[in-house]
């Protein structure tokens, strides 16, 4: 039986299991997999049927999906767009993108399909739409809350509208207070513009995470719980 053939069982077997979607996108009031959600379930049918997945990241995000008994391979991959913050530590910006690119090249390989909420909307006919290249390198003000977005030649905008928000949430786990929230806001302003000019659902989600941070931090110090 060839890695493909594996691999295809694999997927049908998954598709069975009655996935659960544990992550909830608080603004859109969408679900969707976490890697919780569905490694359990793949390590345990890879096991059946003979196949190792191997996470790489390098130039690019590979997920190779070997046949542990021939050898055989076949490789998933998908750019790199990365992030840095002068307030988050290296290493979370490394552990942040090595899950987004995780979670996406398993969806990827698995074929496990989470538009549910945009399929079930009427859809209308529309041009297609421009491929637009993001910045290759985009950063706020020189501050202990920048933020520095830098992306390869093969990254398309998605990617980088993706990262750039989950660096914005990383920051904002790290606020400490008010200040630091609209801190965040003000020296990373050229990229929330920039991003707003590219998808205005995600900026308008941005700001409600900004609101929902400066809430909490609001509620903290004055001694309630939210």
């Amino acid at each position: 039986m060839t890695v493909y053939k594996k691999l295809q069982a694999a997927r049908h077997e998954l598709s069975k299991a009655n996935l659960k979607k544990s992550g909830l996108n608080s603004f859109g009031g969408w679900k969707y997999y976490e890697l919780g959600d569905f490694i359990p379930t793949v390590n345990k049918i890879f096991d059946e049927k003979g196949l190792c997945g191997v996470f790489f990241f390098g130039e690019a995000a590979t997920l190779t999906i070997f046949d542990s008994e021939t050898g055989d391979a076949v490789v998933f991959s998908t750019p790199i767009v990365y992030a840095e913050s002068n307030k988050g530590q290296p290493i979370q910006l490394l552990g942040s993108t090595h899950s987004y690119l995780r979670r996406y090249l398993w969806l990827m390989a698995m074929e496990i399909v989470e538009s549910d909420a945009v399929d079930a909307e009427k859809q209308e006919e529309k041009p297609e739409p421009v491929k637009v290249k993001p910045p290759t390198k985009i950063a706020g003000a020189d501050s202990p809350w920048q933020l520095s977005i830098t992306t390869d030649e093969s990254a398309g905008l998605q990617d980088w509208l993706n990262i750039v928000v989950e660096a914005t949430r990383m920051a904002l786990r790290q606020a400490r207070s008010e200040k630091d929230v609209l801190d965040i806001f003000k020296v990373n302003r050229v990229i929330f513009d920039r991003l707003k000019a590219e998808s205005e659902e995600d900026h308008v989600a941005i700001l409600g995470d900004f609101k929902k941070r400066k809430d909490e931090l609001k509620g903290e110090s004055n001694g309630t719980v939210s």
